[in-house]
């Protein structure tokens, strides 16, 4: 097959993709003070888990806030009550990626509770108070403008048709365009 890319060209589109992703597993333990002495903890749970994302430098910072209801025994394990303690956090959640050819301006940023906070242990301290250990994750995203380089046909599609080539004869064309294409060529302005 002769090499009929001559007329090959390189141009450069602006497309939506994640430009930036992230994940952090965190553990935190909560203090909180029973309404009466207790005297045995018979559960602990969460609830009404809200949160939002927003990117802070480089780093997409989560805010939210969960309910944390701690069912316990008082009166020498006579009684039992559920104390509702509202918890507010920030988790500032590290990019493990990020493209730098991102538009600025124009990114959208998203998070996923992959592990919503679960209370994994609680206990008595020795003052009465409660110790409530919780555990999250997150996943985040950022979607924004990015600049990519692709390789055009000028001829379009239909130059391919009329030659009558299949999938593996335009892969094999396309691939010889790409010998013609300087290695050390660096495109790094964005302002176009």
């Amino acid at each position: 097959m002769s090499n009929t890319n001559s007329g090959m060209q390189c141009r450069q589109i602006i497309t939506k993709a994640v430009t930036g992703k992230g994940s952090k597993f965190s553990q935190t333990t909560h203090s909180i003070q029973p309404p009466d002495h207790i005297s045995s903890i018979l559960g602990a749970w969460i609830i009404n888990h809200k949160y939002d994302a927003n990117r802070v430098g480089d780093v997409i910072e989560v805010t939210g806030s969960y309910d944390i209801n701690l069912w316990f025994s008082f009166n020498r394990n006579t009684k039992t009550e559920v104390a509702n303690h509202t918890v507010r956090y920030v988790e500032q959640v590290p990019l493990s990626y990020y493209d730098s050819n991102v538009r600025e301006g124009t990114m959208e940023v998203s998070a996923v509770a992959t592990q919503p906070p679960n209370c994994i242990e609680a206990t008595i301290a020795g003052d009465g108070e409660v110790l409530v250990r919780v555990e999250r994750e997150f996943y985040v995203e950022m979607v924004g403008e990015t600049k990519v380089c692709v390789l055009v046909n000028p001829g379009g599609c239909d130059d391919w048709d009329e030659k009558g080539m299949d999938g593996s004869e335009m892969e094999e064309e396309i691939s010889e365009g790409f010998e013609d294409l300087d290695p050390d060529l660096v495109i790094d302005d964005l302002s176009d």
